[in-house]
């Protein structure tokens, strides 16, 4: 009964040819992509935005974005450019590996042990790529 096919292949190949009939840009259209489009705030944007100017005596701006971090975790493969942005923030923010490190191993509580993996593989991908734009 079966042709030996992934129906979940064949339904993403599916959708690619509507969008590709929709809008033929859409057909090379990737998440990374879109990452490219949204550029990494500096540490003074993210605190005007994020930290002081929503409560001087509240939260800064790494702060919530390591609380970010860890709702981006449970939300899982969902997440994926999210995740990888906000890496990026929380690095220009000064947050350290082993702050965010510890942000998404807290998670595997509350997200389950594959969310936490894919959430650090990303992560440490883009700190891999943050150590390689330094040198």
């Amino acid at each position: 009964m079966t042709d030996g096919k992934n129906p979940f292949e064949a339904m993403i190949a599916q959708y690619q040819e509507m969008a590709k009939a929709m809008n033929p840009a859409m057909e090379s259209f990737t998440p990374k992509g879109f990452e490219n489009l949204w550029p990494t705030m500096s540490k003074e944007m993210m605190e005007m935005f994020f930290g002081n100017t929503i409560n001087k005596d509240g939260l800064d701006a790494k702060t919530r974005l390591l609380l970010t971090l860890a709702a981006l975790t449970v939300l899982g493969a969902q997440g994926e450019p999210q995740i990888r942005m906000t890496v990026r923030h929380l690095l220009e923010a000064g947050a350290t590996k082993q702050e965010i490190v510890e942000t998404i191993g807290q998670m595997s509580m509350f997200a389950g042990i594959p969310a936490m993996t894919k959430a650090l593989e990303l992560a440490e991908g883009v700190m891999a790529e943050n150590e390689d734009s330094d040198t």
